[in-house]
């Protein structure tokens, strides 16, 4: 099985409360097929000012055909200004794991 439709896309949250309310409506509406949750520390500039904060980066394994409904359901759902989204393609995976991804995003 080729790999080529599917990717992760990444995006950072503020809280643990709002990052699994996301993962679990993008596994809810098949946008993902599954999303790890990690906590993380940024740095990054703001409006002039540097940042440095704790908060949670998400990894949402999709369909990257979907990527414009996910993106939208994102923006809808994500509480900051401009959120982070970015997507990179698989490239290749472990087939049975791949055919279980995208089973569960079919739709």
């Amino acid at each position: 099985m080729t790999a080529t439709n599917y990717g992760v896309v990444f995006v950072n949250v503020p809280s643990l409360d709002e990052a699994k309310a996301i993962a679990k409506s993008l596994v809810e509406l098949k946008l993902a097929a599954c999303v790890n949750i990690f906590p993380v520390h940024s740095i990054y500039s703001w409006k002039g000012e540097l940042c440095s904060e704790d908060s949670y980066n998400l990894l949402i394994k999709t369909d990257l055909d979907k990527f414009d409904v996910l993106e939208s359901k994102l923006r809808e759902l994500h509480s900051d200004e401009i959120p982070e989204i970015i997507a990179l393609p698989i490239v290749s995976g472990y087939a049975p794991y791949m055919h279980w991804m995208a089973e569960q995003i079919k739709g």
